[in-house]
């Protein structure tokens, strides 16, 4: 087997509902478009997983040990290993002016948080609406089309996968990491300060850090200012002429 378990992988997929051909999930951007679920807020790319942690689907998960590097293969997934069966104690009527009284207008296929859980608005009517707080791919076969791009062999290769993880919005080539004895350091560019949860993502890096690499122990953090310098302008080749203008 050309992987085992705690492999660092970079992997493609297509994510299909066997019953209707539709596809819910995909890393890859053309598809994403082209079946209309596209999401601004993702980014699409090969996704990071380190096998045997659970970073997708247990199914799919257990499958990639199996798998060839830049080989697609075809891994189908019964709805009791996938998102579970439906439970039909999970649908409930709730009135609607419950939700409206918290600014919700509910739509039919609309997701909505109640009660610190979400649903799915399943009908309307009679001043009542039906929510499913089943997941929504439950009761559902699944089908993943998956290729393995890469197989991460060097501590670099899985560091800078794992800082990738963690703050994905910023350019990853742009952070310069140095691995020392018993360390690690990591400076961050000016692109990245401002992004919304970057002390979280920080410490999530370092977790991972310590949970992979038992030998660093430290792992530090720079943030880098530089001051920009005034752009002088160059003088036009009239002033440069030496000349005054009309004259020979």
């Amino acid at each position: 087997m050309p992987f085992e378990k705690g492999s660092f992988v970079l992997i493609d997929y297509v994510g299909r509902i066997v019953e209707t051909g539709e596809i819910f999930e995909t890393t890859i951007e053309e598809i994403a478009r082209k079946e209309g679920i596209y999401n601004e807020g993702s980014l699409y790319e090969p996704r990071l997983a380190v096998i045997g942690e659970g970073w997708v689907l247990k199914a799919l998960d257990e499958s990639l040990l199996n798998l060839e590097l830049n080989k697609p293969a075809i891994i189908e997934i019964p709805s009791e290993k996938g998102f579970g069966n439906r439970d039909p104690e999970k649908v409930r009527l709730y009135p609607v002016r419950r939700l409206t009284s918290q600014g919700i207008t509910p739509r039919i296929g609309m997701r909505i948080e109640v009660d610190g859980r979400l649903a799915t608005v399943r009908t309307l009517g009679s001043g009542r609406v039906q929510l499913d707080f089943n997941p929504p791919l439950a009761g559902k076969s699944l089908s993943y089309e998956v290729t393995v791009k890469k197989n991460l062999e060097t501590d670099m290769e899985k560091i800078q996968a794992l800082i990738h993880r963690r703050i994905p919005l910023a350019d990853i080539d742009k952070f310069h990491v140095t691995i020392e004895d018993g360390g690690v350091t990591i400076d961050i560019p000016e692109e990245a300060f401002y992004i919304e949860g970057l002390q979280l993502s920080k410490r999530g890096i370092f977790t991972d850090i310590q949970k992979f690499f038992s030998s660093m122990k430290i792992v530090r953090f720079t943030e880098l200012f530089k001051r920009l310098e005034p752009v002088v302008e160059q003088p036009s080749p009239k002033e440069n002429s030496g000349g005054t203008p009309g004259t020979q």
